[in-house]
């Protein structure tokens, strides 16, 4: 495993529809495994392909339960409203308010291209969609509403 580049925006790549996986190749395989290990390395909650230079249609997730990994998603369903603060890996130390859909349900594959549904509430509703949206080379930054200001994280401080 490696950690990957992570594309920022205004990179042309980011503004790219992705195309399909048909199958998991090994370089595949090490391209799903790169990016969960680079969406850890930068604290993220979500990572897709495009971000790290790769026009595919696979995105990683994790929001505290594990990884999840999605290939050829498709969104099946959204319903409700939440407004919150958003971020992206591709926009380092940047968020901005965003209104999405309070529930996802989405069908992809997994890693192994076993079709699966997943769905969600809250932060993994707006993951899942965050992550899609860049497979169609969309970023959050189209739904802010209201200025993008600076964030800061609180780091440990060694005692």
């Amino acid at each position: 495993m490696a950690l990957r580049q992570i594309r920022i925006q205004g990179d042309e790549v980011l503004e790219k529809v992705c195309r399909p996986v048909e199958k998991i190749s090994p370089r595949i395989a090490t391209l799903i495994e790169d990016m969960i290990e680079t969406m850890y390395e930068n604290d993220g909650v979500g990572l897709a392909a495009p971000q790290v230079g790769v026009l595919r249609r696979i995105a990683v997730i994790d929001v505290g339960e594990g990884p999840i990994v999605l290939i050829n998603p498709t969104v099946l369903e959204t319903s409700g409203s939440q407004t919150g603060e958003e971020g992206c890996l591709s926009l380092p130390g940047k968020a901005g308010q965003v209104t999405r859909p309070n529930y996802a349900k989405v069908r992809a594959f997994d890693e192994k291209m076993q079709e699966y549904e997943n769905e969600g509430e809250e932060l993994l509703a707006r993951a899942l969609l965050h992550e899609i949206d860049h497979l169609d080379g969309h970023m959050y930054t189209e739904l802010v509403e209201g200025p993008i200001h600076d964030v800061t994280y609180e780091t440990e401080e060694e005692e």
